[in-house]
């Protein structure tokens, strides 16, 4: 995983049932708290980090959330690209390795018995003192691998479309950590937690130039006519152009695929708030739900004022999605 320290599978899975095993919602045994922390499977019981983790110290850290369906990580090499990318632009190491973090991945979901999981991959500064570290010498980051049971979300949700509301803060295209999924989360939280107060079901993110960004925790597409509407995203900026604060995100990526596949046209460029409120339909997409439609932002109903086809048929399309 970091250089060599993965383990082999088989010493992995090795001594680590954990706790009594429960069930899941289908009634399969599942074994709580099986963790895989800095090349081992351990009950969490036994897991442990520093106190001095720069994680914890000063939220220094990226990670990556991943469904499993059937046993299987959804789009896993899209996921650990992008986790080893953000790692080498910000520094934090140049030794990841996705594929031992892969196998990582493959190991934990299987000790946890879970078919349908939600899967967490942590990778922290690990323990050190960033500002005493000798120049160039490479830290050494914790890494963990946690599997839980995969978000329950209530099917009217999708039936009804989602309320959003437009959040307080702003993302800044000077900011280089914005496009990145780093471990400082609080703000988005917070903005969520608020739009549930209010009655919504996500937060909608502008930038400071007021263009659109996409949710708390979710990218966000429009649909017009024929055709799809997505934010810029990091890596996505025409040459000499101010650098986007969007995260790119993995299931943004494989609709965006999906619909350029189905003969529609895909456009990537700087969306205003009239962009969204004029559209014919739109959705939020994440690895936890999928394909969500949007209704309404805030008081403000979209022209159709329930799900429309096309995300309709995007959402059967990512639940028969098995890879």
């Amino acid at each position: 995983m970091i250089d060599d320290a993965m383990a082999d599978p088989g010493e992995m899975g090795r001594g680590a049932t954990g706790s009594d095993p429960q069930a899941d919602a289908a009634g399969r045994a599942v074994r709580p708290g099986i963790v895989w922390l800095n090349g081992s499977l351990v009950p969490i019981g036994d897991a442990s980090i520093s106190a001095f983790d720069a994680g914890f110290q000063h939220g220094v850290g990226l990670f990556e959330t991943i469904a499993a369906r059937g046993g299987e990580p959804l789009r896993l090499a899209a996921h650990l690209d992008r986790l080893a990318e953000s790692a080498r632009e910000l520094r934090l190491s140049e030794r990841v390795r996705t594929e031992g973090l892969a196998e990582a991945v493959r190991a934990t979901l299987a000790a946890s018995a879970l078919a349908d999981a939600r899967i967490r991959v942590t990778i922290s500064g690990g323990d050190l003192n960033m500002l005493a570290r000798e120049a160039g010498r490479p830290g050494d980051p914790t890494v963990l691998v946690a599997v839980q049971p995969a978000t329950r979300y209530p099917p009217e949700l999708f039936e009804r479309g989602a309320r959003i509301s437009v959040a307080d803060a702003r993302l800044n295209p000077l900011d280089p950590f914005a496009s990145h999924k780093t471990l400082n989360y609080w703000p988005r939280l917070a903005a969520l937690q608020q739009a549930l107060r209010q009655g919504c079901d996500e937060a909608l993110w502008l930038s400071v130039t007021n263009h659109l960004c996409g949710g708390s925790v979710s990218s966000l597409v429009v649909v017009t006519g024929e055709r799809v509407l997505a934010p810029l995203v990091r890596g996505e900026e025409p040459a000499g152009g101010l650098a986007s604060p969007v995260l790119p995100g993995t299931t943004r990526a494989w609709l965006l695929e999906h619909a350029a596949a189905e003969g529609m046209t895909v456009e990537r460029r700087p969306l205003s708030i009239d962009d969204l409120l004029g559209a014919d339909e739109a959705c939020l997409l994440n690895s936890s739900w999928g394909v969500m439609p949007v209704v309404a932002v805030e008081a403000a109903e979209l022209p159709s004022k329930r799900p429309g086809p096309i995300v309709r048929a995007w959402r059967e399309r990512w639940l028969d999605t098995t890879a």
